[in-house]
């Protein structure tokens, strides 16, 4: 299992990054030799169907997920739709879209679409669910965690490993025991330590890290810090705290599992 940073910027793009966007690659049920990967891109916000480009096929992706939807992890559905409807290889199938119940609608006033119509010829929308299930080869498991809307986290599973991100969420018990003896933890750090922080919005990367720490993950890796902070104190205050592998997502680095 393969994870890849699309985005990270936290909530707007950035600089040197669009916002949250991730693949995840595996070999797909009864796979051969010479077949690409199952691939699972998860989020896909501000300016980052930009940035997939420059590492995948855009209709190389097999199913999608979305853990909330502000802009900064949903927006760029409406390009996407764009070019899944026009693209001149013609119309693709309908791609899998799990997401928050609001999901179809939003996307569709997003771009001025009927309601009742909407983007369901270019996706197959589908609610979260509570139970594990299955995309392709990976089994995912959803839980509501602490942000002002609807907002999930996901773990990853696949040949028995793990990967769990948080989406966007406060420090909460849904997300550690989410990520209870998970390989890699992929947690935002929207927040400073120090800073008059507003509650149940965002975590500090020393909470990220206590996270880490009470779940006995293997591996952290920092995201989503938006541009005004110094992502440096972000990954600071984590490994202050998390003894294991710590790091900052950037555009187009790479995990395997």
């Amino acid at each position: 299992m393969r994870l890849t940073v699309i985005g990270c910027s936290g909530s707007y793009a950035g600089p040197a990054s669009s916002a949250s966007a991730y693949v995840v690659e595996a070999p797909a049920v009864g796979a051969v030799d010479g077949d690409r990967p199952f691939r699972l891109l998860i989020d896909l916000g501000s300016g980052a169907l930009g940035a997939l480009q420059r590492h995948f096929d855009p209709l190389a992706v097999d199913a999608v997920l979305i853990s909330h939807l502000h802009a900064d992890h949903f927006f760029d559905l409406s390009g996407y739709y764009v070019l899944r409807k026009y693209h001149p290889a013609g119309p693709q199938p309908k791609l899998p879209t799990w997401g928050p119940r609001a999901l179809r609608s939003r996307v569709a006033r997003a771009y001025g679409l009927p309601l009742e119509s909407g983007m369901d010829e270019e996706f197959s929308f589908k609610r979260v669910k509570k139970k594990p299930f299955e995309v392709g080869p990976f089994t995912v498991t959803a839980t509501r965690v602490d942000h002002p809307i609807e907002a999930f986290a996901f773990r990853v599973e696949h040949a028995g490993r793990s990967l769990v991100y948080s989406g966007d969420t406060a420090a909460c018990r849904q997300l550690t025991e989410l990520a209870q003896g998970a390989d890699l933890l992929l947690a935002e750090a929207a927040f400073r330590d120090g800073d008059d922080n507003p509650p149940h919005v965002h975590m500090t990367g020393s909470e990220a890290a206590a996270t880490a720490v009470e779940a006995d993950v293997g591996r952290l890796v920092i995201t989503h810090v938006p541009p005004w902070h110094d992502e440096l104190d972000a990954l600071r205050e984590a490994e202050g705290v998390f003894a294991g592998p710590t790091s900052l997502a950037a555009e187009g680095a790479t995990y395997d599992l």
